[in-house]
């Protein structure tokens, strides 16, 4: 079972359209999720980002976002909401260039379905529907920074719409999605589901990532991301630590959970990037949780027999 999921769903990922789920240019109907408009931030592009942005003819605009409620709670918060309040803020998987952050993807939507209900202080979540890149064969599109520049799109509308407080904003991300939690690093947590860390090649070499993929037949599809517009291809972008996040440093970064599955692609980078969080802020910032035997992103299966304990750590880890 371990085999044929390593290998079909980079598959599907490989043969699916990218354009047959709801996306960036419309909010969709959702039976358990409300969707809302989210105002780009041009105000906030600026320095370093905003130099990414003339380089990649990026530019903010306004997208959609989900929000998922707790059971017995309304989806949308009130406005301004009661102190103390926490939330997620949710980036999905899917290699920068598939899924979306509306409930149709149910896999996907597994994970803040959970979420929600773990603790009764993080009673919602809002997932961002942040702009796709792509990869060959298909046409350039939103190349870096158009997903990091809709990331801070949300995070600005929890902020300053909503009226959450930073230190309440916890960021989850599943495998690109980690990445791009760690691009934003909100000061409320991070929360990494097999987070995609190194989108160079400094961890093709480890056993892991060979067991994985070495009889794929996606994984020229794999390798082609790292070539892809997501990341660019210039390598003063290549090794930034808002695209390489393993080669940051992290002084100064929240409490963060790292889940990393004992049978996954990613399991030497995440490793890295425990080692590496706990030599610059502490083991007490960092809570890792490596589950025995599971895929590359589990907590999307809740048939997985890890899925059930997985759950219980992050509990744990929010109270």
């Amino acid at each position: 079972m371990v085999a044929f999921l390593r290998h079909s769903i980079p598959t599907a990922v490989l043969v699916s359209d990218p354009d047959s789920l709801p996306n960036h240019r419309a909010i969709a109907p959702a039976k358990d999720a409300e969707g809302v408009w989210i105002d780009g931030v041009p105000h906030l592009i600026t320095s370093e980002l905003k130099t990414w942005s003339t380089l990649s003819n990026v530019e903010p605009i306004s997208i959609p976002g989900y929000w998922f409620g707790k059971k017995g709670t309304s989806h949308v918060p009130t406005s301004p909401v009661q102190p103390g309040e926490r939330v997620f803020i949710f980036f999905h998987g899917g290699g920068y260039t598939v899924g979306c952050a509306h409930p149709a993807t149910d896999a996907l939507a597994n994970i803040p379905r959970a979420l929600i209900e773990l603790s009764s202080h993080v009673p919602r979540c809002l997932a961002v529907e942040y702009r796709l890149s792509s990869t060959h064969p298909l046409p350039d599109r939103h190349p870096f920074p158009a997903a990091l520049l809709d990331a801070l799109a949300g995070y600005s509308y929890l902020v300053n719409v909503i009226g959450y407080s930073p230190r309440d904003i916890i960021a989850v991300g599943n495998s690109a999605g980690g990445n791009l939690a760690l691009a934003l690093v909100p000061p409320g947590g991070l929360l990494l589901l097999s987070p995609w860390t190194d989108l160079s090649d400094s961890h093709d070499t480890p056993v892991i990532w060979l067991m994985a993929l070495s009889h794929s037949i996606a994984s020229e599809h794999f390798s082609d991301l790292t070539a892809s517009k997501w990341p660019p291809t210039t390598p003063t972008f290549r090794r930034h630590p808002c695209i390489l996040p393993v080669q940051a440093r992290f002084t100064g970064f929240p409490r963060t959970f790292i889940a990393a599955g004992g049978a996954e692609m990613f399991l030497d980078q995440i490793r890295t990037l425990r080692d590496k969080m706990v030599a610059d802020v502490g083991a007490e910032m960092v809570t890792y949780y490596e589950a025995t035997d599971a895929i590359h992103d589990w907590l999307v299966f809740p048939w997985v027999p890890a899925y059930p304990a997985t759950l219980i750590a992050i509990q744990q880890w929010l109270t």
